[in-house]
């Protein structure tokens, strides 16, 4: 590509959406980026980091529902100014609202999905980037290479490995390549490694030992969302990525034992297991449990933000049934380093942690009394 190439990302509003205009724009890496959500940005709840990144004139928003074909087709339309049509096109878009009808994850994901993907090999993009789960395969001994057989246990899983086997089927005309992710952390997240913040900090204002169902060693494997972001261009400007799936992780075997521990320092609480033996007797009604754990949360956060005069938060320790099943996310990084990729952040500290809710602190979105 001779000039910078111009960018399209899909679903550019969410977490890692805003993370990838933010590393495009703050590394000068791209002349043109269109960023389409049906979210406006100024309802996003952005940082002022992202915000710069946004009013940057590099950057325009279009508003589109991507599983409406034609809002689709408008998405993907040339840039009205410079009339150049997008050479790489990001899709951070999804359904990933808990509690939805398999026909609602069906429409969100696979059809939104494949509609993107169409409209790509449409307009000869030069590459397609899906982002994919993580949640494939669970094994607690071995690493989950991208060839491991599958065994979904989430509904975006499910539906993601179904996008995975059309992109398959769309080779012959679109250059693309599927990400698959753990659990993503950074700035504005909200689904991913943050509800479990927000519990251990529920705790801390209840004065109570947060005890967390199965045990320490359940791999809950990691990445921060600057590794998704550059490891993404870096496999976008690939040639040898092409048709290709790669796991984005980190190196440190995460686990709900370390990443508590980290919370436990945090939040100067002390954190206990039920163990397996009794956490697989709430299996016969995990809906109930999780119902149970949610109405403990949920009032003392109420309490907690009313009392740091905090009207309205989209950050919240609800915890859906899919977030607390026995499953390990234990992803295998070795082909993405042997293409060459670097990590820039090995693993999650305290720190990081920090850096996530002071931002929302600075935001008047998190409780500042919680880290006095």
């Amino acid at each position: 590509m001779e000039n910078k190439p111009s960018v399209l990302i899909l679903g550019g509003c969410g977490f890692i959406g805003r993370n990838m205009v933010t590393y495009l724009i703050e590394n000068d890496l791209t002349e043109e980026i269109r960023v389409v959500d049906k979210t406006p940005p100024q309802m996003a709840w952005l940082n002022d980091r992202h915000n710069q990144a946004f009013d940057n004139k590099k950057v325009e928003f279009c508003s589109a529902n991507l599983i409406n074909a034609a809002s689709c087709k408008n998405a993907f339309a040339p840039h009205p100014i410079t009339g150049r049509t997008w050479d790489l096109v990001f899709n951070c878009a999804a359904e990933t609202r808990p509690n939805q009808t398999e026909a609602v994850y069906k429409e969100g994901i696979l059809k939104l999905s494949m509609n993107c993907a169409n409209e790509a090999a449409n307009i000869k993009a030069k590459r397609f980037i899906e982002l994919s789960s993580g949640c494939v395969n669970s094994s607690e001994k071995v690493p989950q290479k991208e060839e491991c057989k599958h065994e979904p246990w989430t509904s975006l899983a499910k539906q993601k490995l179904k996008v995975e086997r059309e992109l398959e089927m769309l080779s012959d005309v679109l250059d693309y390549t599927v990400v698959r992710l753990p659990i993503v952390y950074g700035l504005g997240d909200k689904r991913y490694l943050m509800p479990r913040v927000i519990v251990a900090a529920i705790y801390k204002y209840l004065n109570e030992c947060m005890k967390l169902l199965w045990n320490e060693s359940m791999r809950l494997n990691t990445v921060h969302v600057d590794d998704v972001c550059a490891a993404m261009w870096f496999l976008a400007l690939n040639p040898a990525a092409a048709s290709e799936i790669y796991n984005i992780v980190d190196d440190a075997d995460s686990t709900q034992g370390t990443i508590s521990d980290i919370l436990s320092d945090v939040f100067s609480i002390n954190v206990d297991y039920f163990g397996v033996v009794m956490s697989n007797l709430t299996k016969l009604s995990l809906s109930d449990t999780v119902s149970d754990v949610n109405d403990k949360h949920m009032t003392p956060w109420a309490e907690i933000c009313q009392k740091n005069e905090i009207n309205n938060t989209p950050l919240t320790p609800y915890l859906d049934e899919e977030q607390l099943y026995h499953k390990h996310l234990y992803l295998d990084n070795t082909k993405l380093k042997t293409a060459g990729y670097e990590l820039k952040v090995p693993k999650l500290t305290r720190d990081h942690v920090i850096e996530i809710i002071e931002d929302y602190i600075k935001q008047k979105l998190f409780p500042k009394s919680l880290m006095v």
